[in-house]
């Protein structure tokens, strides 16, 4: 099928969360488009504190070029539903998507019981607004459970002299008990190897994510914007784990994150750790995050062809773009 074989055909939404979703972004309320071209759906979910173009210039691309990566991987996943669709099968099928880690998007001791009884045993805490009130919080709650590892996103918000001053305040269990740190300052060659040196955590990286980026140790894919296999293949040439996780996106988005991580997990065997992947819970339920059940470790494919969601699909409200 070439690219512009049928004009997309959109369906707004609007997501809700009580809570700051991380360090760079003061939205509450957060607005996106699901995507049907042939049949097959995708999911546009833009954050443009992160360096995505707004809504209605993404539209405008899947209208015209189609040059934006979040565009194209929502093309991408259009066409991989379209092709399970067809053959009235769930791209789940004979698939393990990898357990993930809880995300929580405030620093709360109650939040952190929740995730530790429902079985998680990582927890990604959104750090990078108040640095010093978090690194408190996090002494506090390595102390409490021991057992749990930690991910820590500061989504570049920290100089490399912050970082290092943060991670160097920590406790030293609790510094031990951090699984990696993702984006704490921009990334660069020279000062991310010194950061590393300096305090022996584990740096993660998301937003320049490349295959270039060699002195993370941790490399982080989202399917929403990034070619799983292409950075994949990377990590595995530097030696890097590889975390894949959703982009905080409509339950469509993310069950194609969780499609992809399974589908990379059997491309390059080995890879793939334990992801990021149920972030459904970030937001006020609907009807779509109903179908990927309770907040848990193991994730839970929709029901139906393809990505799933098929009676809700039917009932939304549909209009040609352009």
């Amino acid at each position: 099928m070439e690219a512009h074989a049928q004009k997309p055909l959109i369906s707004r939404y609007r997501m809700k969360t009580s809570g700051l979703l991380n360090s760079v972004s003061n939205r509450r309320e957060f607005e996106g488009v699901l995507i049907q071209i042939d049949g097959g759906f995708g999911c546009i979910h833009p954050w443009p504190e992160l360096g995505d173009p707004p809504l209605e210039k993404c539209l405008a691309d899947l209208a015209g070029a189609r040059r934006w990566p979040i565009v194209r991987r929502a093309i991408r996943c259009t066409e991989f539903d379209r092709a399970a669709r067809v053959f009235d099968h769930s791209l789940f099928e004979e698939m393990e998507v990898p357990d993930s880690h809880a995300t929580l998007a405030r620093n709360d001791v109650a939040d952190v019981a929740l995730a530790v009884e429902a079985g998680f045993q990582a927890v990604k805490l959104k750090f990078g607004r108040d640095p010093e009130g978090e690194s408190g919080f996090l002494n506090d709650m390595s102390a409490e459970y021991p057992a749990i590892r930690w991910r820590l996103d500061f989504n570049e918000s920290l100089t490399t002299d912050a970082a290092a001053e943060f991670l160097l305040s920590l406790h030293e269990k609790s510094r031990a008990a951090i699984d990696f740190v993702e984006d704490p300052c921009p990334y660069s060659e020279s000062a991310w190897a010194a950061l590393h040196r300096q305090t022996r955590v584990k740096l993660a990286v998301d937003r320049e994510a490349a295959p270039l980026s060699t002195e993370a140790q941790v490399m982080v894919v989202k399917p929403a914007i990034d070619e799983p296999f292409l950075l994949g293949e990377a990590a595995m040439r530097n030696s890097q784990r590889v975390v894949v996780t959703s982009y905080m996106d409509h339950p469509l988005g993310q069950a194609f994150a969780a499609w992809e991580a399974a589908r990379l997990g059997l491309q390059l065997p080995g890879l793939v750790g334990m992801c990021g992947l149920q972030t459904h819970h970030l937001f006020a339920p609907d009807a779509f995050t109903e179908m990927l059940g309770p907040w848990s470790p193991a994730f839970q494919p929709p029901a139906g062809n393809g990505l799933g969601f098929d009676d809700l699909l039917d009932t939304l409200s549909w209009t040609r773009l352009y």
